[in-house]
């Protein structure tokens, strides 16, 4: 069983805070619109009566009430309390009260009990009328009374309190209920989000993804809420920015005895911003002063040309089919000073073929010759081959995940398979932070004008 980390927890349930507050308050005034409109308001009535001596005694003790009498009527409140709800009691009070109720349902309005440690019982009468619920409970009493004079040639039997007409119906109390609710609406839904949180497989954190690829990422690239891809560009200052800035000096450290040529950007699966790094790594290193080429690796869905605004009808793939020696006619040079691209071209039968063909080995040796960096945008691990025929052809492979999104499963058999063709990573990259926070963790300084940049 995993490890349940309150803390995660807690930060993960602030994820669901305003669905549970709408909630409970959808509750609660569902709550007050049906006692206010739906609910059959009910009258409870009630009165009291007491076993006691037998009036009929005419011994020397008929003044007091002796040990025996006590314990005869103790032990006759049970039987008494079947006989004010058996069918002969309650036919006599529907004759008298003329009421159009069969046995079977008056005998559900009544309810009989025993004040503890006394001979005293409690008759609650519950109807829909205030005033026909105390007429029930007083005659009720009364017939009650007179059968057991009939059946027992007793009189030790009197009414304490008689009932009297309820000002208010006993079923509605709407701040009671509305209290209730509340507390099992928002009690339920904490329960469900922890049902939801417990067999949620996304990496929710930095140390979620640590355990899994059991070492420290190299970068966190923090969530971009403008939708501006190359952000390095355009947002220098950016929190981001500076985050793949640090990303670029990372994988410089990373290789000081043999420099990177060829880098492939990949991720397990779909949407977890593989191209956005690839793009805004390409642009800091072209920053730097590198001449740099970012190829577009995906042959399915590769969107390098969106980002940087230029035609993807001419690429890769239709290099890969043509003569490689033209490799010239088919690189575009950005709007990005340094920075040059190989859209992915246009779909290919065969994306796996031609990628794991010998002339995109040559193509890649050729083009190092020419450019610094060479950094390849390649399709998603899971499911497809692309990126792990890729990953022998370079010098190292960055992995990129997204915090609560990417799943640990997906991110395991990644790894899986990336180890399985002895592909060299580079390291891990934590894309999709958000701004001024770690994971769920520390607190990060904000460069320059990122206030003004949100």
């Amino acid at each position: 069983m995993e490890e349940i980390n309150i803390k995660d927890f807690l930060n993960y349930l602030k994820k669901y805070s305003l669905i549970i507050v709408c909630v409970v308050l959808l509750c609660i005034l569902i709550t007050g619109i049906y006692d206010k409109f739906f609910k059959v308001p009910l009258y409870q009535s009630n009165t009291t009566v007491v076993l006691v001596k037998d009036e009929n005694k005419n011994d020397a003790e008929e003044d007091t009430i002796s040990q025996n009498d006590i314990t005869i009527n103790q032990k006759l409140v049970s039987t008494y309390s079947e006989i004010i709800k058996s069918r002969l009691v309650l036919s006599q009070v529907i004759r008298e009260l003329n009421l159009d109720y069969t046995y079977e349902k008056l005998y559900q309005e009544i309810g009989v009990s025993q004040v503890a440690d006394t001979a005293i019982l409690k008759i609650v009468v519950t109807d829909k009328s205030a005033e026909m619920s105390s007429k029930i409970a007083n005659t009720l009493s009364e017939v009650f009374i007179k059968e057991i004079s009939s059946i027992y040639k007793l009189n030790n039997v009197s009414i304490i309190d008689r009932a009297l007409i309820p000002t208010g119906p006993s079923n509605i109390n709407l701040m009671k209920d509305i209290v209730i609710i509340g507390i099992l609406s928002c009690v339920g839904s904490v329960a469900i989000v922890f049902v939801i949180f417990y067999f949620d497989d996304t990496v929710r954190s930095i140390d979620d993804m640590e355990n899994e690829i059991k070492a420290p990422v190299i970068a966190k690239v923090f969530k971009d809420y403008n939708g501006i891809d190359l952000l390095v560009d355009k947002k220098p200052s950016a929190v981001a920015s500076e985050s793949i800035r640090t990303l670029r000096t990372n994988l410089q450290f990373s290789s000081v005895d043999r420099q990177i040529k060829t880098l492939l950007v990949t991720s397990s699966v779909p949407s977890e911003g593989k191209s956005f790094v690839a793009a805004n790594l390409a642009t800091a290193f072209a920053q730097s002063g590198k001449k740099v080429l970012i190829v577009d690796c995906d042959l399915r869905k590769g969107r390098q040309h969106k980002i940087f605004d230029v035609s993807g009808k001419k690429g890769l793939s239709n290099l890969l089919i043509g003569e490689i020696e033209n490799y010239k006619d088919f690189i575009i040079k950005t709007k990005v000073n340094n920075l040059y691209l190989i859209p992915r071209g246009v779909f290919p039968p065969n994306p796996s073929e031609l990628l794991n063909s010998k002339k995109n080995a040559a193509l890649i040796t050729l083009l190092k010759k020419y450019f610094d960096i060479i950094i390849l945008d390649g399709a998603p691990i899971i499911g497809l081959s692309d990126s792990l025929i890729l990953s022998s052809v370079v010098d190292k492979v960055l992995v990129v995940a997204a915090l609560n999104y990417t799943k640990k499963t997906d991110l395991r058999n990644a790894i899986t398979a990336l180890n399985n063709v002895n592909a060299n990573v580079a390291g891990y990259v934590a894309n999709n932070l958000v701004h001024g926070k770690s994971g769920y963790g520390g607190y990060y300084y904000y460069y320059g004008d990122e206030e003004k940049d949100k």
